[in-house]
């Protein structure tokens, strides 16, 4: 059995899914990537990590590849070695791994598209922070998301057509943000705390519990509450800091 911090280690083989890059102002940075290839290969000796900084990207890379495809072979391969303990992060563990058990892959795949996108009308959850703080879709959320992004270096890598305010993107982000993909170093926990609290703590929250709620939410239930554990540690530990 595999424990939930090492889960991102071995995911190399999950689908390749490109969202967001170093942007063009930040010179020798890692160029477009998938946070399974960061988390595995990358945080390595060339990034000086603390311990706990390393397993927080690690749970970033997790989160980001669970909300932006469907699991292939490989990943539901490896939900289902999860370990659990009697952390919260740990249950959390262990009830993906539970639910990942009983999905086959297009079990896995039918659920994340009746979640995601629907059958022809429409998913049961919007994963966008311009819905969740507006209401509407390519909001002013998404534009002052657009304006930190240049800021910080982070350009999309335009390999599909979803915002950059989708909720797994913003989960890449951090994971960049945290391992240093985008400027060659770790971003200062100001500009960690400062994103989180913009761009993810005012929806993200609520995105995972109607996630959670979602009737066809099975495996994509125990992910909702992983989430929920993690970014409530993140954001208490970003409010001890401050």
């Amino acid at each position: 059995m595999k424990d939930g911090r090492k889960i991102a280690d071995d995911a190399r083989n999950a689908p390749k899914v490109p969202r967001v890059e170093a942007g063009p102002e930040a010179g020798s940075a890692p160029e477009g990537h998938t946070p399974e290839e960061l988390a595995s290969e990358r945080l390595g000796p060339a990034v000086d990590l603390a311990e706990e900084d390393a397993l927080r990207a690690r749970l970033y890379a997790f989160l980001a590849r669970a909300l932006g495809a469907a699991p292939d072979a490989d990943f539901l391969m490896l939900l289902k070695g999860l370990h659990a303990d009697e952390t919260p992060l740990g249950r959390a563990f262990g009830a993906i791994a539970d639910a990942a058990r009983d999905l086959t892959v297009e079990d896995a795949e039918d659920e994340y598209t009746r979640l995601f996108y629907g059958m022809g009308q429409g998913g049961e959850v919007l994963p966008y922070a311009s819905y969740y703080l507006t209401g509407n879709l390519n909001d002013r959320p998404l534009v002052r998301l657009r304006t930190d992004m240049e800021r910080l270096g982070i350009a999309h890598a335009g390999l599909n057509g979803e915002p950059e305010d989708h909720i797994a993107y913003m989960m890449e982000m951090m994971h960049g943000l945290v391992l240093g993909s985008f400027t060659g170093a770790p971003a200062d926990l100001g500009t960690q705390m400062a994103f989180f609290s913009t761009h993810l703590a005012p929806w993200a929250g609520d995105f995972l519990s109607d996630l959670k709620a979602a009737q066809s939410a099975r495996l994509y239930r125990a992910v909702a509450d992983l989430g929920t554990a993690f970014l409530t540690i993140e954001g208490d530990a970003f409010v001890m800091a401050a």
